[in-house]
């Protein structure tokens, strides 16, 4: 792909969404940001976009149930994943030095991810709508003369666009935290030779064991992740998520994903596309 494209993400520039955003797809040059995963699943559906990225998956927090609820709704395709290793970093106003702080704010996961540095220092946590919106907030408090007490955590590319110094790096609890991002798309994915990946989701009848002869349809095959969801439309109702390692062209997923289809009461491929090869961030 050799034309100029732009990739929507949910958050302000320096997000770890914007990250995603530019290892989306090649020859990105322009990434955009919307306040809310609906607000990305429209720019793509309308064309304000090229494409669009959403977070479905933490290797520390679970699943993005918001993100993937979504997913089951829009009639856009997912083309692909990106993996964002998230690294947080503490940061203040230029010439703000650490035993200054007495306040840190972030997205709530994120500062849940970084109890450790918070504890030590006896901080106060402040949970704000996302991680780079308030070391935006936080340049512009600084510009006003104020926040001289106030730290923020976010990622390095966040702390460098709003002109913030660094105090401390990789300051999370656990090293490996990861977020999983799947890639959207107007159009259907290319033909790809790369290892694949295909998401469905379904619901079935509730009746005694049908939920497992359903599954059973899938033995043979490695489930990378099975998760159930409510259903939004009927209560005590529930939809089944599942991440296939696989092409849903070769005929053994094929003759699978065939078989859940017509067992299940409702069914939909989310896509079936290229693995993320590699971690990006």
């Amino acid at each position: 792909m050799s034309e100029s494209v732009t990739v929507a993400f949910q958050g302000h520039p320096g997000a770890y969404g914007e990250i995603a955003a530019l290892n989306a797809v090649p020859g990105t040059s322009a990434t955009r940001g919307y306040p809310t995963f609906h607000g990305v699943a429209q720019a793509v559906e309308s064309g304000e976009a090229d494409y669009g990225v959403l977070p479905v998956e933490n290797s520390l927090m679970g699943a993005i149930h918001q993100a993937i609820d979504l997913l089951s709704d829009t009639e856009l395709h997912v083309i692909g994943e990106v993996i964002v290793r998230v690294s947080h970093c503490l940061m203040a106003l230029p010439g703000v030095v650490l035993e200054n702080l007495k306040t840190v704010s972030s997205q709530q996961p994120a500062l849940d991810q970084c109890t450790g540095l918070i504890r030590k220092h006896g901080l106060q946590p402040v949970a704000a709508h996302d991680t780079a919106g308030s070391a935006r907030d936080l340049a512009a408090r600084g510009a006003a003369g104020g926040a001289r007490d106030e730290g923020v955590i976010a990622s390095a590319r966040a702390a460098e666009l709003y002109g913030l110094d660094i105090l401390a790096r990789e300051i999370e609890d656990e090293p490996f935290n990861y977020t999983r991002f799947m890639v959207l798309s107007r159009h259907e994915p290319r033909v790809s030779d790369l290892p694949h990946k295909t998401s469905l989701v379904f619901a079935v009848r509730h009746t005694p064991g049908f939920l497992v002869e359903t599954l059973n349809e899938l033995r043979g095959l490695n489930l990378s992740r099975i998760e159930s969801r409510p259903r939004r439309d009927r209560a005590w109702s529930y939809l089944m998520y599942v991440d296939i390692e696989g092409d849903a062209r070769d005929p053994q997923v094929a003759q699978a994903l065939a078989g859940v289809l017509r067992k299940a009461s409702y069914a939909k491929i989310i896509g079936s596309y290229p693995r993320a090869m590699e971690t990006v961030g």
